[in-house]
């Protein structure tokens, strides 16, 4: 699929990009893809909002730049020779939590789920709009807020127990091994014990951002249960959201 085909909305000349990252320190991305075409298309597009961009050409090769150089962000084409998309994301949380955005052709909603149980961020279906994929990215690298209220550097509900500075988790004595994304969401639920929170309100709250489907709050609140098991309860309210509650 040429870059034409792949990217709908590419700028005309003069077209307004999304305005540059919100931070002083020049942001990382790294674009993966095994179309020369499209790398250059998304190089374009992210150096104008202010980006410093790495390309590789396949799997194999991005798992060496992400072990020489810091990394803030990743684009990962699913569908690339040696190491497909699917296996790097695999691979790459195994020992990172840098957000990872997926392209792709496929649209089929069980390709979009695993992407995201395997850790990726997010899901692009080609063809995606250049402007809109720039906003996704500034989403996934802007800090997420705290609705303006200050937040205690330690929550705690039951027996189980968050430090926000740390960002570290413990179950009574017992640290678990939590992702980024699950840090984030149990921090929003321990934060409103016994309220319910819809997915939007977890989404803008672990992710910054409404670009997320609701269904990826879904997907990293199913390994969150897995890991808290009995401590507390996070229980599913129909129609609208999640409530976290002590046993």
């Amino acid at each position: 699929m040429g870059a034409a085909a792949v990217c709908s909305g590419a700028a005309a000349a003069g077209e307004a990009l999304v305005s540059g990252p919100d931070t002083d320190r020049q942001r990382v991305v790294l674009v993966v893809d095994d179309e020369h075409g499209i790398r250059l298309l998304l190089r374009r597009y992210l150096e104008r909002d202010g980006y410093r961009v790495l390309e590789a050409a396949d799997g194999a090769a991005a798992l060496l730049q992400l072990a020489d150089e810091p990394i803030d962000l990743a684009l990962v084409d699913v569908m690339m020779p040696k190491v497909d998309g699917f296996a790097l994301v695999r691979q790459l949380r195994a020992s990172s939590d840098i957000p990872v955005i997926l392209l792709t052709g496929r649209g089929e909603e069980s390709a979009r789920v695993a992407g995201l149980e395997l850790g990726a961020d997010d899901y692009v279906t080609k063809p995606f709009s250049m402007p809109e994929l720039v906003a996704r990215v500034r989403a996934r690298l802007r800090r997420p807020g705290t609705d303006g209220q200050p937040m205690a550097r330690t929550l705690q509900v039951g027996t189980v127990r968050a430090d926000l500075d740390s960002r570290r988790v413990w179950v009574d004595d017992a640290e678990l091994d939590l992702t980024r994304r699950e840090f984030d969401l149990l921090a929003a639920l321990l934060g409103t014990p016994g309220r319910v929170q819809t997915r939007e309100q977890l989404l803008d709250k672990a992710w910054g951002t409404s670009y997320v489907s609701a269904k990826t709050v879904d997907v990293h609140l199913s390994g969150l249960r897995r890991k808290l098991g009995d401590a507390v309860a996070v229980s599913t309210v129909r129609g609208v959201g999640y409530r976290l509650d002590a046993p």
